[in-house]
């Protein structure tokens, strides 16, 4: 963390929006992070939070094996606010009593507020819409404590102790369905815990540029994997910002890549940036190894050891002197290695961003962008002057087309997808709707179809549309196109796209499904 920031600490005990929790302090411009409960008393003193904040849960407090906080948190001194399962951890902590709820209780609610630092702005007996998810409710608040909001199926929707800076809601002020939840949050970091708004785009490019001229001192070079997505583009450009000339992107053209992307990158990395760029032609080396390759996982590994191959040969043809390698690590990266109780959590796939490199490349790992979430770093990438073309990208994974061929990739299957994404997004773009979708991006089914094009009958390929809204990739929802914009991606694609006589449309929403679909 960065030590000039005002810090709120967060306690994940395993909340859905864990992270919606940090999103609201962070868009309140006050730096925050995610740790698990695990973390001694001592840890979080010598962190020095201005505040401390315990997220919901799906346990019951009163389980074995559930996870909890040491007592001695509350006797640090500094404020502390549980939400959900996090006011119940409070309100045991403290000596009062948790009890199973007569009915569970999911959905919007209306509380009454009863007064109480963190409903500043409410008026006494005021109603207000929140979001509650419970299944157990504090039934008698701990010595010391008052009840400051209540609502027909919890008589304690919220409590704060009378001396200290202790304060519980049973509902998750979080959540957009919460419409006056910013306001209890900012009452908290603002009013209670005197946070400083600071956490800015600017600050932190200019903080991270500092911190890393230091780090790679005069001497050393530095090298950095390049995609050409936003997050290796924007820490490449931070980095170069801080040690100049010592940068090295190395960018590795696998041959699994969009229409065009390969000049793209180029261009704007070597006229319009001055980054010293070293492209690498390996796509017959991945095409040879992913030969009659079907499995999603198998692909993965086998583009990721290559990628490794080819890295390590290109990064040793640059000589000595090179200390530092530089990935675009993100903070969600970071925050789901760590379960709630500490460990690691589920592997759900491997994650799509080629890396994985092999400890025995002689460099230091380099990562500005691990505080950030992925609009942060948009917005950094925008202080830093990167085109709104790069930084406004659509999320593509580091494998590639090949997790969007189900099936083998081969060089055909590669150019029929090529030329039906490309037609895609330029649609998309046409319409207008390109900022509008989180990511948006053609599948190529390994099926086909009869169809009828001029007098003749085929039996071709069928392509799938993908298109999704989300705000962090967590979570996401199947985009509604109207119908106009779809008839005419289909049309496009069937007349011009050799190979494709059907196109669907992809209406499932993440969970269950994922964004990709291997």
């Amino acid at each position: 963390m960065a030590e000039h920031h005002d810090g709120i600490l967060i306690i994940d005990f395993g909340s859905q929006y864990t992270q919606l929790i940090a999103r609201r302090v962070r868009e309140a411009h006050v730096y925050c992070e995610i740790h698990p409960p695990s973390r001694p008393v001592h840890w979080i003193r010598e962190w020095k939070p201005k505040g401390i904040i315990l997220s919901g849960g799906p346990n019951s407090v009163y389980d074995e094996g559930v996870p909890t906080a040491d007592p001695e948190l509350l006797r640090l001194g500094t404020p502390v606010l549980g939400l959900c399962y996090g006011m119940q951890v409070l309100a045991r902590l403290a000596g009062g009593s948790v009890t199973r709820a007569n009915r569970r209780e999911y959905g919007r609610a209306s509380v009454t507020v009863d007064g109480g630092r963190l409903f500043r702005g409410f008026g006494r007996g005021e109603e207000t819409p929140v979001w509650m998810s419970h299944g157990d409710h504090v039934d008698v608040p701990p010595p010391g404590y008052r009840i400051t909001a209540r609502s027909d199926n919890s008589p304690i929707a919220a409590m704060e102790h009378t001396q200290q800076a202790l304060f519980g809601v049973q509902f998750h002020p979080e959540v957009a369905h919460t419409p006056r939840g910013g306001e209890i949050l900012n009452n908290f970091l603002f009013e209670i815990c005197g946070c400083v708004p600071d956490w800015t785009p600017g600050h932190f490019v200019e903080s991270e540029v500092a911190r890393v001229r230091d780090l790679v001192g005069p001497d050393q070079r530095v090298i950095c994997g390049l995609s050409g997505g936003v997050d290796s583009s924007v820490a490449a450009v931070l980095v170069h910002r801080a040690v100049g000339d010592r940068l090295t992107c190395i960018f590795v053209d696998h041959g699994l890549l969009r229409l065009h992307e390969r000049e793209q990158v180029e261009a704007t990395f070597r006229r319009h940036l001055g980054i010293d760029l070293r492209v690498v032609d390996a796509g017959e080396q991945f095409l040879e190894r992913l030969a009659g390759v079907a499995d999603p996982e198998e692909k993965r590994r086998r583009i990721g050891h290559t990628f490794i191959d080819v890295f390590e040969a290109e990064a040793k043809s640059l000589g000595k002197g090179i200390g530092f390698l530089v990935q675009g690590t993100l903070y969600p990266d970071v925050i789901e290695s760590i379960s709630p109780k500490g460990g690691p959590s589920v592997t759900i796939k491997t994650h799509h961003n080629v890396g994985g490199l092999p400890e025995r490349l002689p460099f230091k790992l380099l990562e500005p962008l691990r505080e950030l979430f992925k609009d942060e770093v948009r917005q950094v990438g925008r202080e830093l002057g990167l085109p709104e073309e790069m930084v406004g990208r659509h999320p593509f994974p580091g494998p590639g087309l090949a997790i969007r061929i189900l099936g083998e990739v081969s060089r055909e299957n590669l150019d029929v997808l090529r030329r039906a994404d490309h037609v895609y997004i330029e649609e998309i773009r046409a319409a207008g709707l390109y900022d509008a979708i989180w990511q948006a991006f053609a599948v190529l089914l390994p099926i086909r179809s009869v169809g009828v094009q001029g007098d003749f009958r085929t039996y071709d390929q069928v392509i799938a549309l993908r298109a999704v809204t989300s705000r962090d990739g967590m979570t996401a929802d199947w985009f509604p196109f109207p119908p106009d914009v779809l008839a005419r991606v289909s049309n496009r694609i069937a007349n011009e796209v050799n190979g494709v006589n059907r196109v669907v449309y992809d209406v499932s929403s993440k969970p269950p499904a994922t964004i990709e679909w291997e």
